[in-house]
């Protein structure tokens, strides 16, 4: 699973920085393995992490330097799900609510999730709305919409949808 990318080098010693597409890093800070896929898709071993200013840091195994540590400067990082902690009823994956469909409670197609970010109250949807018409250079490309319970009223990962409590014209 997708878990983050690499922002840059930290240090001079190699170390890596890392934003994690969740708030919650235990995944890359428990995994042993790390798939990259710069410059070529490879596991690296993870040797060291640790959380800095809301990022991760990460010493990785066969990366000696800053110049090495920064020519894996936006290297998706992927782990295994089986190293993911489990969750409680009613929490989510970021990467779980990414592709799912988005719909209010009119039955209004709204679009679909295309990413996620944390404004540091909570996260927010990121929603691709479709282009209904190129004419209507004022139409929304894009809705954001606080994950909170006031707003999200379901998540159905079976059928890939997400139903809110929001309209086009928010």
């Amino acid at each position: 699973m997708l878990v983050g990318y690499i922002s840059g080098a930290y240090g001079l010693n190699g170390w890596v920085r890392v934003r994690p597409y969740s708030a919650d890093a235990d995944a890359l800070l428990n995994a042993k393995t790390w798939w990259l896929d710069k410059p070529e898709f490879r596991d690296v071993a993870m040797m060291q992490s640790k959380i800095h200013s809301g990022d991760v840091v990460a010493q990785l195994m066969g990366v000696a330097g800053r110049d090495a540590a920064e020519a894996l400067k936006g290297a998706a990082i992927q782990i295994p799900r089986s190293h993911f902690p489990a969750l409680s009823d009613n929490e989510f994956y970021w990467v779980d609510l990414i592709g799912l469909e988005v719909e209010n409670l009119q039955g209004v197609h709204l679009g679909q999730v295309s990413d996620m970010m944390d404004n540091g109250a909570h996260p927010i949807l990121r929603v691709a709305v479709p282009q209904v018409a190129e004419s209507d250079p004022k139409a929304a490309q894009e809705l954001l919409i606080p994950f909170v319970e006031q707003f999200v009223i379901t998540v159905d990962r079976t059928a890939k949808k997400i139903t809110v409590d929001w309209g086009l014209d928010y």
